[in-house]
C-alpha cells in the first residue's frame, strides 16, 4: 500500500507555524513547465515567493499543488506550484524551516546528468536584502 507523501503536510505545518508566530513564510520553488509563476522573477531556475496571508489572496495548499494570487509590480498574477517543485519553506526573519529533496519529475535530464549527486538537501537562499515600501507623500 502506497502511503501519501509527507511533504505537503510538512509544508502546510511550517506555513502555519510561521503565520502563528508572526514570521513571513517563503517558498523556494524549482521552475519548470508545470509551474505558473512570473518568469521575469526566476533566477537560476528557481523563484522565492512570499506565501504569507498578507502577500497572497485565495491561498490554497492541497496534497498536489499550491495556488494563490499575488502582486508583482502592482499587477495581480495567478500562481500555481506543484508540490513536487517546492525545494524549501522557511521563515524570512530567522531562516527556520525545511528543505526538500527534488522529486524526479522536477529534475530535467540535462540537469541530472551534469550535476553531481548531493547527499544533503540544498540550503534555503538568504532572505532578500530589502523590500519595496509604499510612502505617502503629502
Amino acid at each position: 500500500m502506497d502511503l501519501p507523501s509527507t511533504k505537503p503536510y510538512l509544508i502546510r505545518a511550517i506555513h502555519q507555524w510561521c503565520c502563528d508566530n508572526g514570521f513571513t513564510p517563503y517558498l523556494v520553488v524549482a521552475v519548470d513547465a508545470r509551474t505558473r509563476v512570473p518568469l521575469e522573477h526566476v533566477r537560476d531556475g528557481q523563484i522565492v515567493l512570499n506565501v504569507g496571508y498578507d502577500a497572497t489572496a485565495h491561498l490554497s495548499m492541497n496534497n498536489d499543488s499550491i495556488w494563490f494570487q499575488a502582486r508583482f509590480g502592482g499587477v495581480a498574477r495567478d500562481i500555481a506550484i506543484p508540490i513536487g517543485n517546492v525545494s524549501a519553506i522557511y521563515a524570512r526573519e530567522n531562516g527556520a524551516g525545511m528543505a526538500f529533496e527534488p522529486e524526479d519529475e522536477t529534475v530535467s535530464e540535462d540537469t541530472a546528468s551534469s550535476e553531481p549527486h548531493r547527499d544533503s538537501p540544498p540550503d534555503p537562499p538568504p532572505p532578500p536584502v530589502s523590500r519595496a515600501k509604499l510612502q505617502r507623500v503629502k
